[in-house]
């Protein structure tokens, strides 16, 4: 299944889903896919701009685990005003980021990520 697909799937399942985007560690996005119904929300045109902008954030959280001895740092949850972000090492490398409305079902967003985990590293690897 390609990657649009598996992002999909995240983003359609979960109720107030925006988008979803596939990122390298360095903020460069490798796929990117938005809800066909996200209207005027934020990020709805780039997502990969909050994977840009907090890829370095996740950088500093890693480097914080790492003094702390606290081991790989999995997911990291931000909550907004106007969009909750979450953010899932997929491997050493990728990470995805996933926008739902403020309303959105985080606890469904986050299992149907935990659900595609397998598969997003499966392409990943070809």
């Amino acid at each position: 299944m390609s990657f649009s697909a598996l992002l999909r799937q995240i983003v359609d399942g979960c109720s107030g889903g925006i988008g979803a985007a596939l990122m390298g560690n360095d903020g460069i996005p490798i796929e990117q896919v938005t809800a066909q119904k996200a209207g005027r929300t934020p990020f709805a045109e780039d997502l990969s701009t909050v994977g840009t902008e907090f890829s370095r954030i996740l950088q500093e959280i890693r480097k914080a685990s790492d003094a702390i001895s606290g081991g790989s740092v999995l997911e990291t949850t931000v909550l907004l005003s106007e969009v909750t972000l979450v953010f899932r090492a997929i491997d050493d490398e990728t990470f995805l980021a996933v926008a739902l409305r403020p309303d959105g079902n985080l606890g469904k967003a986050r299992y149907l990520i935990r659900k595609q985990l397998i598969a997003l590293r499966q392409e990943l690897l070809g």
